[in-house]
């Protein structure tokens, strides 16, 4: 059974940028490697030959498994969202409890989370956390070295 993804419209165009690259370019690219390989002489004890098709191999099974998650992806209808609650793609303003520190975090698919931009997943345990809550909740988070706890802030939609 494969597995729905749930994405934002700017997640799924980089995914189809992807497969479009890895056809487009990679596979002529992979497919020139064993020609010149086979051009070489003898394949019996061609080891370039041998790199060039494992290399071709290892990027048809990138390509099936990139065009089957293109295939099961969701588009995530933003309009729908209820923004009364921390939900995917809301982005949350949060306040460490602990320490006082305010952070600002996108909710993303895990497939679309990145620290470095702000955007968290809602797989990970403080996007789990947040998801359902609304301003003004405080989430207990279990994290590996104890129990965190946030104040939701504010929840707005970009």
């Amino acid at each position: 059974m494969s597995k729905i993804s749930y994405y934002t419209a700017e997640g799924l165009k980089k995914l189809k940028d992807e497969l479009e690259q890895l056809k487009s370019v990679e596979r002529p690219r992979a497919s020139q490697a064993i020609a010149d390989a086979r051009d070489k002489g003898d394949l019996s004890e061609n080891a370039e030959y041998d790199a060039a098709k494992e290399a071709q191999g290892l990027l048809e099974l990138k390509i099936a498994k990139v065009e089957e998650v293109v295939a099961n992806a969701r588009l995530i209808d933003e309009s729908q969202l209820d923004t009364s609650k921390a939900l995917v793609l809301s982005k949350v303003k949060i306040k460490n409890q602990a320490n006082g520190m305010e952070i600002t975090y996108t909710l993303v698919a895990e497939s679309e989370a990145d620290l470095k931009a702000g955007k968290i997943s809602v797989t990970s345990p403080i996007g789990r956390g947040l998801l359902g809550k609304s301003v003004g909740d405080v989430a207990e988070i279990q994290v590996p070295n104890g129990t965190m706890k946030f104040e939701l802030l504010e929840i707005s939609r970009d």
